[in-house]
């Protein structure tokens, strides 16, 4: 997938003046229908299934809450609430260049990871007014390990506004399908989906915040690799480890960041040598001496425990060469040159190739950070902003934007615990 790209100096770029925010249209059931059509390959590929439970009590327009795995999600939404008119909640560098087709298809740009107040506003007249279903991925970002991304806290006060059924989508299968760390290459695999109304509106009435909360985090409680194991789902695409070093950028044995490399389906470490074969059945086995870690998520755990001692010790620090690139209408993306990522306890700090300061980001202005793979083909990316414009900042140094998204996360957690126990 590419999308429009310009050249434009920093100066002239940030003088754009963001676009303003535009009324909810009526989704087309022409697009709904189009893209109902073109899902319809992939979907017979994997040979798509669901399952549902308790939709008998998803009544009138509806929250829905899907899992957020890989590009095929979209197509297995289309597949189940077809032919209901319903909005997505997209990001806004979906619109860039097709601002027109997203708005006519029902989409609603926001940010990630970015506090934006007029998305709750849209979806409430999206529901109330238009009487039409939303569809959220509440974990804003794709899965990089097969886990759970981290959610927003206090959800729950979203629902209690919205008032409407919220229906769970748990998809099986769409990890495995395309992971995000293997360069968009298509695996042989089966999909499926579950699909059920975890609250009715008498249901989030009367329950709290928290109650609501934990019942979201049950429903996307979920371990791709795990379930593969157990199942004996196999991928035995040949270069099924191509790309796992981005996720797994440190050494089990050694402890070495950035010498991780991956050809076929072997994870090797080139400063001591240590190489992991990774299975039909997506586990890791040392190709010799002891395995350390057999499961990925058990690998990018202990990472993050890692950046967590380092963010405590006061010695996290990553001081990246970047690219940069700007969002701030949607007519392309500007490529404004070179510049200087820091990322510390203090948050980010983004400067021009002439050490001027462009931008600073909070540690707390959120709890995630948007940071991804190969996005566009154009490279891996850390990506920091407000509402008015969002800096795409692809670094030259390889395989560190994993670790940006963990000790974002972790400072994130650490200050708020500490803000929670000072006196």
């Amino acid at each position: 997938m590419k999308i429009k790209m310009k050249k434009l100096p920093l100066e002239k770029a940030m003088a754009i003046e963001p676009p303003a925010r535009k009324k909810l249209g009526r989704p087309w059931f022409l697009f709904k229908l189009l893209i109902r059509l073109l899902s319809l390959p992939d979907l017979w590929a994997t040979k798509f299934s669901y399952t549902s439970e308790r939709m008998d009590k998803a009544k009138g327009p509806c929250l829905y809450l899907m899992n957020h795995s890989s590009f095929i999600d979209l197509k297995i939404a289309s597949r189940l609430l077809f032919p209901k008119s319903y909005y997505i909640v997209s990001t806004t560098d979906g619109f860039v260049g097709k601002e027109w087709l997203m708005r006519r298809i029902g989409c609603i740009p926001t940010q990630k990871f970015v506090l934006d107040v007029a998305l709750t506003r849209d979806m409430l007249r999206a529901v109330k007014e238009k009487k039409r279903s939303v569809l959220l991925f509440p974990e804003a970002g794709y899965t990089f390990d097969g886990c759970t991304t981290t959610l927003p806290k206090k959800l729950g006060m979203l629902l209690k506004k919205m008032d409407v059924p919220v229906v769970s989508i748990i998809t099986d299968g769409a990890f495995l399908r395309q992971p995000l760390y293997n360069e968009l290459r298509l695996r042989k695999t089966k999909t499926s989906a579950h699909m059920k109304c975890l609250l009715t509106r008498e249901e989030i009435a009367e329950k709290s915040v928290e109650e609501l909360d934990a019942i979201i985090n049950e429903a996307f409680s979920f371990d791709n690799f795990r379930k593969q194991a157990e199942s004996k789902t196999v991928i035995d695409s040949p270069d099924r480890a191509v790309g796992l070093q981005r996720l797994l950028y440190r050494c089990a044995d050694c402890g070495a960041e950035g010498e991780m490399t991956t050809a076929g389906s072997k994870i090797t470490c080139q400063k001591c040598g240590k190489s992991y074969e990774l299975d039909i059945y997506g586990q890791l086995r040392a190709v010799e001496g002891e395995t350390k870690f057999s499961h990925i998520p058990d690998w990018y755990r202990w990472q993050r425990e890692c950046v967590r001692r380092e963010i405590e010790a006061g010695e996290y620090r990553q001081d990246l060469d970047v690219d940069i690139v700007l969002l701030v209408d949607y007519k392309a993306l500007y490529s404004v040159g070179g510049g200087r990522l820091v990322h510390d306890e203090n948050g980010f700090v983004l400067t021009d190739e002439n050490g001027k300061e462009i931008f600073t980001q909070s540690p707390l202005a959120s709890y995630g950070l948007n940071s991804d793979y190969y996005w566009y083909e154009l490279g891996d990316v850390i990506c920091i902003g407000n509402k008015k414009r969002l800096f795409y900042c692809f670094p030259k140094q390889k395989d560190v934007v994993t670790k940006a998204r963990l000790a974002a996360e972790e400072t994130y957690k650490l200050l708020k615990t500490n803000a929670r126990t000072a006196p």
